[in-house]
């Protein structure tokens, strides 16, 4: 995966993890948890793009809320009480880490850094939902062009 494709905050927040422990990665995941009503939707906020439901790969619902200005993009997620951790983690790094990326940034974001991220030992614990996350922001960018 080309470094150039991801955007610069994106790109730091893989390297910073990558160079962490097994144990500093669930440490850091868990603060990461902790501060996702961080990225609860502004109920006086217009979105361009909702879309709330509760698939198969997640415990309860999970909204996706979509903000284009101009040219970059805005992410806030809505998540129900029964959330897993790890789904709240990674709901709080792309938002903050995809925040202010254009369209076809969003798009070109390969499944690949959620386990660069996440490590390989809990990809294999999560099996494939731990992707749920990025192909549901992929496809409210694909929506809105």
């Amino acid at each position: 995966m080309e470094k150039s494709t991801h955007p610069k905050k994106l790109r730091k927040t893989i390297d910073f993890f990558e160079s962490l422990t097994d144990d500093e990665k669930r440490e850091n995941l868990l603060s990461y948890a902790n501060k996702s009503k961080r990225w609860e939707p502004d109920p006086d906020q217009i979105y361009d793009l909702e879309d709330i439901r509760k698939d198969d790969e997640c415990m309860d619902s999970v909204g996706i809320h979509l903000k284009v200005t101009q040219t970059k993009v805005f992410f806030n997620i809505s998540m129900g009480p029964k959330v897993q951790t790890l789904t709240r983690a990674l709901a709080s790094i792309l938002c903050e880490t995809l925040e202010g990326a254009t369209i076809e940034q969003v798009l070109t974001v390969k499944d690949e850094c959620i386990s660069q991220i996440v490590g390989e030992k809990l990809v294999r614990l999560r099996s494939q939902t731990i992707y749920y996350l990025i192909h549901r922001m992929r496809s409210a960018v694909l929506d809105i062009q």
